[in-house]
């Protein structure tokens, strides 16, 4: 598993090293330079290998051997390199007292270092695995990219109708629906469907989804409840009881629709069923399982909606879908695609797995054969057994270098949504994103391609998707989350930490010494308290942390985590609040990922230290952040992300950097207006990412020169994303009102996103944003622009796509086709004062979605005048949401 990537990353740390820091190395640097050789050597024959068809077991063994070996190049070299910068940062009397036991430690890594690099010299010299029998035993395979399609849902319509019907009819009482059926069936694809559904949306405002699954803390079920209902945080600090009396409280005079997917024993429906009240609202409980029992216990008096497999032909057109993108089946592949789908015996996972194994092979013959005779080996297994081996052969086919990035899915708690933001910053700083010699792409989007990669495959699916249509969240079914974690377990790829053994908190069957990375889900604080160091946690690379309890660390305990954890690539510990900044941690020269939560107002230079940092996250709970990190010093970094206003200098004269080392810089957000100099931006030309948040005045203030410190983001030529919030705190918002915006050829070029909050601009100015050539996305959050009164100008928006409008006391907007020729999506939220939604944009020809929240009946009437137009002349896709329902009556 780590075979080629494992061999990549350690060369590119080695090579990062001997550049940058060789003065850590000085006394073992011949031995990484040659250790660096004879790794290149390695990767050439993995890559060569992932190109031919091998005997997978003879393979796997050479694999797992040069994987260890690597491991352990990797964990002696970062020791030293660790112990180097220790003894670096000690000042005056402690350094002179750590001078003899950090002479015999360096001493000691470096023989270290010398045996693993004689080890892997031998591996190749020796040819001790065969490698040139190998290398001839098959041809290499000509690999096809296959195409990306979008993900259709087949024969579950009338299903969907029977479910929604016994959802929206019946007693007024509270009811409880299951759907049951056996794995990959597609329970949870029936019910996201409905839940998604735009009627049922608006039949049911107060919603939430929840996961059950065979292990689940009701505690964090209750909470992530009333997460999604009340769009707040949760009260940590509330123990089971209370949370029960608050949803009770919340839900007793409501009409709601809970789902509650995968719930496997009628204790799990008992423990959770009392906090739902029992009021005649004709309120309903989704319930999914795949077992008969537990959906009669929860409601012994309607039966069970039985989920059916595919007739012949939904089977078919499904496959064909997933393996040939909706294309017809050729004449020469129609036997193997009839003994596939057959064998298939109508369950949806087992084809879609197996139709996107066939997705990158495109129409060879030879490839469907040998799928269809692995296929038949299903006729003497159970089910279980078919779901497994499906899987295995998807996994088995997949690229060498997309391997580690599936396994990495199994990290998340299951049936997690997980945000691609930061799944595709946690694969680059894992080391899984590697760029190729004469590649122009940049690790974000060649992480970005993996993703589509799996779900053209049909291994991943989309939970959301962004305004520009990119994939915000996403998920992995539960057999496939059990196959990463079972795999993973197999290879100490990571271990997960639970309560389930108390003596250890980890899971059963794990080396825990060999693993590389642990993942936290629940009892965070039991882990931490335990104390875990020493030859326990030597290996671990990655400390992430999924739970929904949020703990705080006293000052004594503030360096748990650096001194238990000492060559940490990737902190992920969002629920973890530290009082303070823990000092230690800027001795973990290794971390590249960094989540940090705090109640500090200042990051101190010593942080300047983490020199490998590509991606830090910062969530304090004071109203502004101050950086005094020079950050330009560490050369890695990527994104830098904050909650709150930042005050951010540009680099020192002695740390300012070539323009080649500033082209990492992606994603600056949130800084405040005085730090948008000059300065800052010519260190980070690149950046496609920014957000501003404060006195906006300032940035656009001329102070009589002539120039303003918006004039600086203008020269940011690689600029799409962008986000000026009007902060004025302790002032009254209506206080900082802006009198005009900066003209348009300010602006970045290539901007494609703006967000707009508390501006309060008159609408006039909207001209100016209209001249913005490459404008697609345009979101006016509350009291972004503000009056009666909007005519949208001729010219203008030729390019926009998305327009949301927030809060504001628009009363008479005037807008045609003509004024927004592009517009595809239009949000109008709490526009409370508006009468009417321009009806000429019903000849928008692009015109799809029209949603409107908490507006006037007025503005819903004549949003429904636009849909029927747009029905009758053959927009039968259009699609209308308004909120609340009465409006929509």
């Amino acid at each position: 598993m780590a075979d080629e990537t494992a061999v990549g990353f350690l060369l590119e740390n080695l090579k990062q090293l001997l550049l940058y820091n060789a003065n850590l190395i000085l006394n073992v640097k011949s031995d990484v330079e040659s250790l660096h050789k004879d790794l290149q050597l390695f990767k050439a024959f993995l890559k060569d290998m992932a190109k031919r068809d091998n005997n997978p077991e003879v393979l796997n063994s050479l694999v797992n051997q040069i994987r260890d070996i690597v491991y352990e190049a990797e964990d002696y070299v970062d020791m030293y390199v660790s112990h180097s910068a220790m003894q670096k940062a000690r000042r005056g009397v402690e350094r002179f007292v750590h001078i003899f036991d950090h002479t015999t430690t360096l001493r000691g890594t470096a023989e270290k270092i010398k045996a693993t690099r004689t080890k892997v010299n031998e591996i190749y010299q020796n040819k001790i695995f065969g490698f040139e029998a190998l290398l001839v035993a098959a041809p290499a395979v000509k690999k096809k990219e296959p195409p990306i399609v979008e993900d259709n849902v087949v024969g579950f319509e009338d299903e969907a109708q029977t479910v929604t019907k016994l959802l929206t009819e019946g007693s007024e009482e509270l009811q409880v629906i299951s759907i049951v059926g056996m794995a990959g069936l597609g329970k949870t694809t029936l019910a996201k469907m409905i839940y998604t559904d735009r009627d049922i949306e608006f039949e049911f405002y107060n919603r939430a989804w929840i996961f059950v699954s065979q292990k689940y803390s009701k505690k964090e079920v209750l909470q992530d409840i009333l997460r999604q209902l009340t769009a707040k945080p949760s009260k940590s600090d509330m123990n089971e009881v209370e949370l029960v009396d608050e949803l009770r409280k919340f839900l007793k005079e409501a009409k709601y629709l809970i789902v509650m997917d995968d719930v496997w024993t009628n204790d799990a429906w008992d423990d959770l069923k009392t906090a739902f009240p029992v009021n005649k609202k004709k309120s309903r409980i989704l319930l999914t399982t795949r077992i008969e029992k537990v959906a009669k216990c929860a409601n012994p008096n309607i039966e069970p909606h039985k989920l059916r497999f595919l007739t012949a032909q939904e089977s078919r057109t499904l496959f064909q879908r997933k393996a040939l993108g909706s294309m017809e089946c050729p004449d020469e592949l129609r036997d193997h695609e009839q003994r596939i789908v057959q064998k298939c015996k109508g369950l949806p996972l087992t084809i879609v797995v197996i139709g996107g194994i066939l997705l990158g092979k495109g129409k060879e013959s030879e490839s469907w054969k040998k799928v269809a005779e692995s296929v038949e080996a299903f006729i003497n297994m159970d089910e279980q057994k078919k779901m497994d081996h499906s899987i295995q052969m998807s996994f088995d086919h997949l690229p060498y270098h997309l391997k580690p990035c599936f396994l990495y899915f199994g990290i998340y708690p299951e049936d997690f949504q997980i945000p691609v933001w930061k799944l595709l910053r946690l694969w680059i700083a894992e080391g899984f994103i590697q760029q190729s010699e004469g590649m122009n792409m940049s690790l974000e989007d060649i992480a970005e391609e993996y993703l589509e990669d799996f779900i053209s495959r049909n291994l991943v699916m989309v939970g959301q998707r962004r305004s520009n249509g990119k994939v915000k969240t996403c998920h992995i079914h539960d057999m496939l989350h059990l196959f990463c974690k079972t795999r993973a377990a197999q290879e100490s790829f990571f271990v997960e930490i639970t309560h389930l053994n108390q003596a250890t908190y980890s899971s059963p069957n794990i080396d825990s010494e060999k693993c590389r990375r642990l993942s936290i889900n629940s009892r965070i604080s039991n882990y931490l308290f335990s104390k875990p160091s020493g030859p326990r946690v030597p290996r671990v690379r990655s400390f992430l942390c999924f739970s929904h309890e949020e703990i705080t660390l006293q000052n004594e305990q503030n360096s748990s985590i650096p001194h238990a954890f000492q060559l940490l690539r990737v902190l992920d510990g969002k629920p973890i609040h530290f009082t303070r900044f823990p000092p230690d941690l800027t001795l973990l020269v290794h971390l590249r990922y960094l989540v940090l939560s705090c109640t500090i107002k200042i990051l101190p230079a010593s942080l300047s230290s983490l020199w490998n940092i590509q991606t830090l996250v910062v969530e304090t709970s004071s109203r502004t952040l101050e950086i005094k990190a020079d950050v330009w010093k560490m050369i890695q970094m990527r994104h830098l992300k904050t909650n709150v206003s930042t005050t951010l200098k540009g680099p020192l004269a002695k740390s300012r950097k070539s323009k080649e080392d500033s082209l990492n810089f992606k994603t600056l957000s949130t800084i405040s207006p005085e730090s948008c100099t000059e300065d800052v931006f010519s260190a980070a030309p690149n950046l496609s990412k920014l957000g501003i948040r404060g006195k906006i005045a300032k940035l656009l203030d001329t102070k009589g020169t002539g120039s303003s410190l918006f004039d600086s983001l203008g020269k940011l030529d690689y600029l799409e994303n962008l986000k000026l919030w009007n902060d004025v705190f302790p002032q009254q918002p209506s206080e900082g009102k802006i009198r005009s915006l900066p003209q348009s050829y300010q602006f970045p070029s290539k901007l494609k996103k703006l967000t707009i909050v508390d501006t309060m601009l008159d609408w006039k100015h909207m001209s100016t944003l209209g001249l913005l050539e490459g404008l697609e996305i345009l979101k006016l959050k509350d009291n972004a622009f503000i009056g009666e009164r909007w005519k949208s100008q001729d010219g203008g928006f030729r390019s926009l796509i998305v327009l949301h409008i927030g809060r504001t006391d628009l009363v008479n907007w005037m807008a045609s086709a003509l004024h927004f020729p592009r517009l595809k999506c239009l949000r109008l939220n709490h526009c409370s004062k508006l009468v009417e939604v321009p009806f000429e944009l019903a000849n928008v020809p692009s015109f799809q979605i029209l949603d409107l929240n908490c507006t006037t009946r007025a503005a819903a009437d004549s949003a429904k005048k636009i849909s029927e137009h747009k029905k009758k002349h053959g927009g039968n896709g259009f699609k209308l949401s308004i909120y609340p329902p009465d409006h929509d009556q």
